[in-house]
C-alpha cells in the first residue's frame, strides 16, 4: 500500500522541522563555558545582598550590638551612624566601614560582622518543569536538584539540551550546555556543577513535542486537514513500504 499524499506532506515536513531543530541546538558545552567565561577558579568572596540578616557585634560595647536586614535598597539602618550601604561589599568591608564610622563616636571600636542568613541568594528554575519558580539557594544546590526542587521534569522536557544562564566576568550572560539526562546518572560535569546566586536553568522542549506542537500549529490548522485526524500513529502504522 502507498503512503497517502497528505501523510507523505506531513513527513517531509517534519523531517524538514526536527533537522531545524537539531541544527539550532547550542553550541556551547560545560567545558568551554564554564571553565573560561565563567571562571574555573576558587568561589568568589561573597557579597552582602539585599534580604540577608546580619549580626553586628561591638566586642567592648555590646549594649549597642544589633540584628538588622539589608533593605531593598541595599541599606542598613543602625544606631549612632544612620544609615550605611552595606549590599555589594564584603562582610570585611562593610566592617572596616563601620569601625571607620563609629570610630567618630565610640574609643577603639571593634566589630565584628556575622550573615546570619542569606535571604538574598536566589536562582530560577523554567521552562519544561512542573513548577517554574525562584527558589531560595541552600549552599551547594547542584543544578539537578534545583530542576526536582522545581517539581521534575515534564514528559515534553529535553533534559540533555538543558541550559545553564550564568553571570560572566564582565557581568553579561553566559549559556551553559548542561546533559542533565547523564547526569541523573552521575555521569558529565553536571552532575556535580553547584549553583551560583541569581543562576537561571532554563529546560527546552524536546524535539518531538516541539514536533507535535507545529503539526498542530502549521499541518492540522490547514482547511485541507480541517475534521480530518492526522495524528503520527495513524497515518505512520498505515505504510507497507
Amino acid at each position: 500500500m502507498k503512503p497517502s499524499r497528505n501523510a507523505l506532506i506531513l513527513i517531509i515536513a517534519v523531517t524538514c522541522f526536527l533537522s531545524a531543530c537539531a541544527s539550532q541546538q547550542p553550541n556551547v558545552t560545560l567545558e568551554t563555558a564554564a571553565l573560561t567565561a565563567v571562571g574555573s577558579g576558587p568561589p568568589a568572596p561573597y557579597l552582602i545582598q539585599p534580604g540577608d540578616e546580619l549580626d553586628i557585634k561591638f566586642f567592648y560595647n555590646p549594649e549597642i550590638n544589633e540584628t538588622v536586614t539589608v533593605r531593598p535598597d541595599g541599606k542598613i539602618s543602625l544606631q549612632l551612624v544612620d544609615e550605611v550601604q552595606a549590599a555589594g561589599l564584603k562582610p570585611s568591608q562593610l566592617d572596616d566601614v563601620l569601625t571607620q564610622k563609629y570610630g567618630l563616636e565610640l574609643k577603639k571600636p571593634v566589630i565584628t560582622i556575622i550573615v546570619k542568613s542569606f535571604e538574598g541568594q536566589r536562582i530560577y528554575v523554567g521552562g519544561e518543569v512542573n513548577l517554574q519558580r525562584e527558589i531560595k539557594l541552600p549552599a551547594g544546590m547542584t543544578v539537578l536538584q534545583a530542576v526536582f526542587e522545581a517539581g521534575g521534569f515534564k514528559e515534553t522536557a529535553s533534559p540533555e539540551n538543558a541550559v545553564l544562564i550564568r553571570q560572566g566576568a564582565n557581568r553579561e550572560p553566559v549559556p551553559i550546555q548542561i546533559d542533565l539526562k547523564s547526569a541523573m546518572y552521575g555521569h558529565g560535569d553536571g552532575a556535580n556543577l553547584a549553583l551560583k546566586p541569581n543562576d537561571i536553568v532554563y529546560i527546552p522542549k524536546s524535539a518531538i513535542a516541539e514536533a507535535n506542537k507545529w503539526v498542530n500549529q502549521y499541518i492540522e490548522q490547514l482547511l485541507l486537514f480541517r475534521g480530518v485526524s492526522v495524528g503520527f500513529t495513524y497515518e505512520l502504522a498505515d505504510f507497507n513500504f
